[in-house]
């Protein structure tokens, strides 16, 4: 088998073997790199209710809470302390209840895991440590070969030593300007 035929089976099966990984860290990548504009994890559900608790602290206790939080619809009330005077932070199961005990309001911030993208972005930030770590090394590697690979298999004024060399230079001095930028 000559080399030019090896290196387009190469390319061939690890480009289809790695499919989806490849899909994957790309979605995953974007949604990190844009965690100031949203969340990848976690959706935030913010409510405004009246939850009207005793401007006396020494009537609150978790019973008064837990009583108070069942008609909203929050369960889970693991702790709360005063931030302020007049004002009580409850923290619950999946989030957090602040309320002002002046006016009775209470802001209820709870989170929620984005089914799929929380379980993809802790892939591509190797949170299963052990096998995965293989994996995605092995990965890294066959991204390699695939791009190593790919260079070689196009002949004449679209090849390597035409204009797939400019592209290549171009390719490179975008992060080397990134790099000279930070």
């Amino acid at each position: 088998m000559n080399m030019r035929k090896l290196l387009r089976v190469l390319h061939r099966d690890f480009g289809y073997f790695f499919t989806g990984m490849t899909l994957i860290y790309c979605v995953t990548g974007i949604l990190l790199n844009h965690t100031r504009d949203w969340n990848p994890y976690y959706s935030i559900d913010i409510r405004k209710v009246e939850l009207n608790l005793p401007l006396d602290t020494s009537l609150i206790n978790k019973e008064l809470l837990t009583s108070k939080l069942e008609p909203i619809g929050v369960q889970g009330l693991r702790s709360f302390y005063y931030p302020k005077p007049g004002t009580v932070k409850l923290f619950v199961s999946d989030g957090t209840v602040t309320s002002d005990l002046g006016s009775g309001s209470a802001l209820v911030e709870r989170s929620y895991r984005r089914p799929v993208l929380y379980q993809l972005n802790m892939l591509h930030k190797n949170l299963p440590k052990s096998w995965w770590t293989w994996f995605s090394d092995i990965f890294a590697i066959a991204l390699m070969a695939i791009t190593i690979s790919g260079l070689f298999l196009v002949k004449g004024k679209n090849g390597i030593t035409h204009r797939g060399v400019l592209l290549i230079i171009a390719g490179l001095a975008l992060p080397l300007v990134a790099i000279i930028l930070l």
